[in-house]
């Protein structure tokens, strides 16, 4: 099986070494902040999917955009057209999640939203799982995007203002068979998401959490194979990017899309007998 990412660069080959992309250098690159009336938003992952049509979402209002992803020429791609900024970096790199923080904020001066999309996925029984795509999901899945958050999250708060938005999924609110550590991995970013919240009250700056079903990108078919399942149909990556938009806008601190996808988180409290046999027959 093969791991595959939201906004990554390609795979490379069978056996090579993955590349690891420079982190930004902020001082190097983009010279003193910028001034800007207008709104700021970090887009992780925004090189393709739902990164990438989140990103030119926010485009179509005005915001400046700085955009992340491993590959500088994809990201220039979604850029193209607008004044955004691209960040090249690789989140999983250990100091991954601080240098872009330093690099976004040394290009503008602040970030009034971050959109928190990058990822990977891997499909295929637990028990054959290598460990290293264990820790490669969790790394990033997780770990980075907690590490981006909490480097970010010091400038919203002296602000006063300011909004969090993690992208999770339905694998993490219900669990999917062998999409088990990627299912722990968001159900793991659902708890952080509201425990953050509640810290974060009086403060100014939100938490949104956005639970999607499957996404018709590239991200599926690349996770180790492609998305089989044929009681869920998918739905385009401007689904999402519309709802993250409105989530903002309306300061909504969480979201399904499609919405009907709140039904089986409520069944799973009000009816888990019901709801564990519905598991067992469509996983």
């Amino acid at each position: 099986m093969t791991l595959t990412g939201s906004g990554s660069a390609h795979d490379p080959p069978a056996g090579a070494a993955p590349r690891r992309p420079a982190a930004p250098s902020p001082a190097a690159e983009h010279g003193p902040p910028r001034r800007l009336d207008r709104r700021v938003a970090l887009v992780t992952g925004a090189s393709s999917g739902i990164g990438a049509a989140t990103a030119r979402r926010f485009a179509m209002d005005g915001w400046q955009l700085l955009l992340n992803g491993r590959d500088r020429h994809r990201l220039e791609q979604t850029a193209s057209g607008t004044s955004a900024v691209v960040l090249p970096a690789d989140l999983a790199a250990p100091d991954g999640p601080r240098l872009l923080a330093q690099s976004a904020l040394h290009t503008t001066g602040r970030v009034d939203v971050l959109v928190a999309g990058a990822g990977i996925g891997w499909a295929g029984p637990f028990a054959a799982m290598p460990h290293t795509d264990i820790d490669r999901v969790l790394a990033l899945d997780l770990n980075a995007t907690l590490h981006l958050v909490r480097e970010v999250l010091p400038s919203m708060i002296a602000a006063g203002r300011g909004r969090v938005v993690l992208l999770g999924s339905i694998a993490g609110r219900v669990g999917v068979r062998e999409e088990a550590v990627y299912s722990a991995a968001k159900a793991a970013l659902a708890a952080f998401a509201e425990a953050l919240r509640q810290e974060l009250r009086g403060t100014g700056v939100g938490v949104t959490f956005v639970v999607a079903c499957p996404v018709d990108t590239a991200f599926s078919a690349r996770r180790g194979r492609p998305y089989d399942r044929p009681h869920s149909r998918k739905i385009s990556p401007g689904c999402v990017a519309g709802a993250v938009w409105e989530a903002v806008r309306e300061d909504r601190d969480q979201v399904y899309v499609p919405a009907w996808l709140a039904l089986p988180d409520r069944l799973r409290t009000l009816a888990p007998r019901v709801f564990g046999h519905l598991l067992n027959r469509f996983g």
